[in-house]
């Protein structure tokens, strides 16, 4: 669904006398979509098993009186909850014996570790300066 609605734009844009696209347009094209997607609830995840990151994960927030709470819903019906902390960690498993294992991407971005699952999150990554 991602290359094809890429797809369409490019060739709007093509069709309609504009240039080539860059690199440049290719990109903040991808980001526009990337943070849609977010919005929607759908994420990047590599499932146990999976080769690299695709946009096949559920993303699901509840606000709870201990703050928020995320479950994310993988293709074949499994998910993790994760905590969401003020404490500087990002997020930590909610529930099960598994610990999450949390990385930084980039200033939007993080990627958590679970039970052989990956999933990258959107994130307000803070500089320790």
């Amino acid at each position: 669904m991602r290359s094809s609605l890429l797809i369409a734009i490019l060739t709007s844009l093509t069709a309609c006398g504009s240039p080539e696209p860059t690199a440049t347009t290719l990109t903040r094209v991808e980001a526009v979509q990337g943070r849609a997607a977010d919005d929607a609830g759908q994420i990047l995840c590599a499932p146990q098993g999976a080769i690299g990151f695709e946009r096949v994960c559920a993303l699901d927030r509840v606000v709870t009186p201990t703050g928020l709470l995320l479950t994310v819903s993988k293709p074949d019906g499994g998910f993790h909850r994760l905590a969401v902390t003020r404490d500087g960690r990002g997020v930590i498993a909610a529930d099960g014996a598994e610990p999450a294992l949390v990385s930084v991407v980039d200033n939007a971005t993080i990627e958590v570790a679970i039970g052989g699952d990956r999933y990258r999150l959107p994130a307000t990554v803070k500089s320790s300066r």
